[in-house]
């Protein structure tokens, strides 16, 4: 007997669903008998053998984790005290296995659904209070990006709600850390913002700005006291944002205490690792006033149906979709996951735990700052908390020369100074190895014991912080282990995620995040490196990134990509700059007309805006496609200042559009550039490729196609593709060769999480990856014929097949029964699903994305409860059932409801087990339908005490 001795890739079969016969049978459910027959019927011939998929065959998971731990183990770990916005810090170890390692977190999608997102939103909630605790400022929202895009977003919001509105300029500290500088010059840039950079210790005049940002305490570790100078902007009509350190503000007064109008910044160090990076929840808070002008998402506190407290994302949650062109940021994804992480943080170690870590880290940095003093070295600093400067004069790049060679990594300020930070993972061996690394040959060291006897705080007086922090129960609770554990899964347990049921949500692509994939991202090789070391030292991470490139150039058909961009947004973003940027290297600045389809994703036209562009919106036909006739004669009449087009491939109506070729070739020919949105491209990998019929740049959402989680709301990837004319104007970093044009605060935006794309590809190979757009089409499309029969599906091509999603269209059913979209999104959670996308792009339908991952099981699962739930509204329809109390309008149900005085006119059982299959395995939502219209009119954001409870 001949045995294949080769190791068996198994990975391809355990990514996707159907078995071989599954397959089959579903195939002849449409009738086709092979894949290949049904790609060529959905795939329009006019893009036919466009892709360039060019990639090895997969490795088996075994063999992918032993090649990437090759990659790892080429990351050099030191020492490092570069600080800078990042510090090393501890993840406690029931975070790090209950949380960021656990898939009932990780894999849960945004809470737009709150009855089956109560503990990921209580989760957001504390992390609201905690930020607005620190903070001073009473609004908090659930999380932004990072710290240079949240300035950013700060610096908008201030241009926005100044009274000095005749002025165009922003004034940003010299304090401020250098990689926010640079974020805020590239978004200020296409706004006509300038942005002055000067010390504020020697501004004279503050007339001529619209707001202001410093840093508190100083990039380079001075604690400045802001108060005077925050009067003199206020009387000047200007805001002031703050750039905050979330633990030393644990010790020093508040932002809001002295006057800011908002507060910024990351959670980083509140558990998250350094992860040469990312990704790294932002915060952004500011004054009550300001709420509904607040960039992100905020958590609310409402009620359900009976009254009972539930929590809601309130008000503007996704008002790039309400104001489009006119919406003030583009953000959709945030850092969900790390605010989570950064949460569980704060309650863990609770107000004293915080405390005694910020003031352990501080006392540390007073020892070694005295014993450099008495070792003769210049300290700058004389107040600081965890940060000094050093002026090393002629002998700093030998002293950096020394370190690197002692595996410690300092800060590079310039030729003659330099800086190091502390943080909660520094230690008394720490501050002795910099005292012996910085002193003269021969020189004595100072005596620790005797230093820590006699060293003082050296936080300025009037600064030391008097107010309470995280007085709220939560806070004060869960500080063993056995509590935080059962804590965590007790939210868990209120939740929808993957680990429980398809989430069927078109557009959002929820997809396997496998096991394999998920592993190295929490090895000390990608989680401890600082994105500013030393280039020798991140060796791994250099071929990591350069071999994703190549995967993704292979998927898309580009010539080249960036990885910097941390959310589909700031993807978006990116891609129009370049295109921006093009335009004006050939003189052509007049060039800032965009063109973008009605049906498009919200983000679109707010991110034209954002990129200095004018929308004029398309229109579409009756099938859902791109008017091309409308599309043509605006690109004709705007052809002398038309930049760009924005569309989505697949279209956003989830068909493969016939006229895509003809698309581009319009845009071209009238001197504009082709930005096909990549959020789709779970469709097109290996079968067509938007670098090859007519893209010039395309945007990938990670998070979607290429299996990294999308975390409760984030972390997302959006890195960009571009053919080979915008490669020079791909986003820059200081700490690479092109150095402008940065759109994130690290060079690889969220580095640490690019392992998961790098495991999926190398596991899934060429042939796996086309196998896997073959039966994201296949399923979607048998979910639009087992269910046309009961809801029709509102587009489709021109072969009556969808692409990878289908939209169900619910409005005939509102006039004939009262039956709302609204209501049938909550009856699927009495059958344990999560709600398809709702409303979007057409309002009144639900689109459905099965993806590649979910099996013909969990497929005629979901079939069967929509069908069920169909027949629920022809009962409607009848008068079998009442078109007010029925179990579509008063679903979602809970357990207490059931052991309650029953008063329906359908009974017990129809209203929670619907199906047999539910007896089981039910999902119990742990709140009734939440009441959105009282979450906004009675705007609670912060945990609130019992009493606000009993008010509401």
């Amino acid at each position: 007997m001949t045995i294949n001795l080769s190791t068996a890739n198994e990975f391809i079969a355990r990514h996707i669903g159907p078995r071989q016969a599954d397959e089959q049978a579903m195939l002849a459910t449409l009738g086709f008998d092979s894949l290949e027959g049904l790609s060529a019927s959905v795939i329009p011939q006019s893009i036919k053998g466009t892709s360039v998929l060019d990639l090895p065959d997969g490795q088996s998971e075994a063999d992918a984790l032993a090649s990437i731990k090759a990659i790892a183990a080429k990351n050099q770990l030191c020492k490092t005290y570069i600080g800078q916005g990042y510090y090393n810090c501890h993840t406690p170890s029931p975070i790090l296995r209950n949380l960021l390692e656990n898939p009932a977190w990780y894999t849960a999608y945004t809470p737009y659904q709150p009855e089956i997102s109560q503990g990921r939103l209580e989760s957001l909630l504390n992390f609201q209070t905690l930020i607005s605790d620190l903070t001073g400022l009473p609004i908090s929202n659930a999380s932004l990006l990072d710290e240079a895009t949240a300035a950013a977003e700060a610096m908008t919001f201030c241009k926005r709600l100044s009274k000095n509105k005749s002025s165009h300029s922003f004034f940003a500290s010299s304090h401020c850390h250098p990689q926010t500088l640079d974020v805020l010059r590239t978004r200020a840039e296409p706004l006509g913002i300038k942005v002055v950079v000067a010390d504020e210790r020697e501004l004279t005049d503050v007339s001529p700005f619209f707001g202001a940002l410093l840093q508190y305490p100083a990039s380079n570790g001075d604690v400045f006291d802001y108060r005077e100078l925050v009067e003199r902007f206020h009387s000047a009509n200007a805001l002031v944002a703050v750039a905050a350190d979330l633990l030393a503000l644990t010790l020093l007064t508040p932002p809001g205490e002295f006057g800011a109008d908002v507060a910024i910044g990351s959670a980083q160090r509140f558990g998250v690792p350094l992860g040469f990076g990312g990704p790294h929840a932002a915060y952004f808070a500011t004054r009550d006033t300001f709420k509904r002008d607040m960039p992100g998402r905020l958590v609310g506190v409402s009620v359900d149906r009976h009254g009972k407290p539930a929590l809601r994302l309130a008000m503007q949650t996704r008002e790039q979709h309400i104001r489009r062109e006119k919406a003030t940021s583009n953000i959709c994804t945030a850092q969900v996951l790390l605010a989570n992480i950064a949460s569980m943080y704060a309650v863990y170690h609770g107000p004293k735990g915080l405390i005694q870590i910020a003031q352990r880290i501080h006392q540390l940095t007073a020892i070694l700052a005295q014993g450099l003093s008495a070792l003769g070295l210049t300290v700058e600093q004389e107040q600081f908390f965890d940060t000094l400067t050093l002026n090393t004069g002629n002998n700093t790049a030998a002293l950096h020369t020394k370190a690197h060679a002692r595996q410690i990594n300092l800060r590079v300020i310039d030729g003659q100074r330099l800086g190091l930070s502390l943080d909660e993972t520094s230690g008394q061996s720490d501050v002795i190895a910099l005292w012996a690394l910085l002193a003269a040959d021969g020189q004595a060291l100072p005596d620790f014991e005797a230093l820590a006897s006699t060293v003082t705080s050296t936080l300025p007086p009037a600064l030391q912080r008097q107010s309470p922090i995280l007085s709220h129960p939560v806070f004060n609770r869960y500080h063993s282990e056995t509590e935080l554990m059962r804590y965590l899964r007790r939210l868990a347990d209120k939740d929808l995620a993957l680990d429980r049921t398809m989430i069927p949500l078109g557009s959002c692509t929820m997809k396997l995040n496998a096991a394999s994939e998920m592993i190295p991202v929490t090895w000390a090789e990608f989680g401890n490196l600082h994105p500013f070391a030393p280039a020798e030292q991140s060796l791994g991470y250099q071929q990591l990134t350069t071999e994703l490139e190549a995967m993704l150039c292979a998927a898309t058909g580009y010539d080249a990509i960036s990885l910097q961009p941390n959310a589909g947004s700031q993807g978006e973003y990116a891609g129009l700059l370049a295109i921006r940027a093009y335009h004006h290297s050939r003189g052509d600045e007049r060039r800032d007309i965009c063109l973008i389809p009605s049906s498009a994703h919200g983000t679109n036209p707010a991110t034209a805006n954002m990129a200095g562009m004018r929308v004029v919106v398309t229109a579409c036909d009756a099938r859902g496609n791109v008017d091309i006739e409308d599309l043509r004669a605006k690109a004709i009449e705007h052809s002398d200042h038309l930049a760009a087009l924005m569309i989505t491939y697949p279209s956003t109506h989830g068909v493969f559009e016939e006229g895509i070729r003809e698309i581009c070739g319009i845009i071209h020919d009238n001197g504009g550039q082709v930005y096909i949105d990549g959020a789709n491209m779970n469709a097109m990998v290996g079968l067509c490729a938007p670098g090859k019929f007519g893209g010039d740049v395309s945007h990938l959402n990670l998070h979607k196609t290429f299996c990294i989680p999308h975390g409760g709301g984030g972390p997302g990837v959006g890195p960009i593709g571009v053919k080979s004319h915008l490669t020079p104007f791909l986003p820059g970093h200081a700490a690479m060769e092109r150095k402008e044009g940065a759109v994130c605060a690290a060079p690889f935006g969220s580095a640490s999480i690019l392992p998961i794309t790098w495991m999926y590809i190398r596991m899934m190979g060429g042939e796996g990856l086309k196998r896997a757009s073959q039966l994201a089409i296949l399923n979607a499309n048998y979910i639009a014929r087992r269910l046309e029969e009961h809801y029709p599906v509102l587009y489709s091509g021109s072969n009556g097949l969808v692409a990878h999603e289908c939209i169900l269209d619910l409005r005939p059913l509102k006039e004939s029964s009262g039956i709302s979209v609204d209501d049938v999104a909550k009856r699927l959670i009495d059958f344990g699903f999560h709600a398809p996308t709702m409303s979007f792009p057409v309002a009144g339908t639900l689109m459905i994305e099965p993806t590649e991952s979910e099996s013909k099981e969990e497929l005629d699962r979901f079939c069967q409860a929509m069908i069920c739930i169909r027949e629920e509204i022809r009962e409607v329809e009848s008068g079998g059932l009442d078109k007010e109390d029925n179990p579509l309008k008063n679903a979602p149900h809970t357990a207490a409801e059931m052991i309650g005085e029953w008063t329906h006119p359908y009974s017990r059982e129809q209203a929670v087990y619907p199906v047999a299959s539910l007896i089981e395995g039910k999902y119990w939502p742990p709140v009734g339908r939440v009441d959105n219209v009282f979450g906004d009119r009675n705007l609670i954001c912060a945990c609130p005490s019992i009493e606000s409870y009993q008010e509401a």
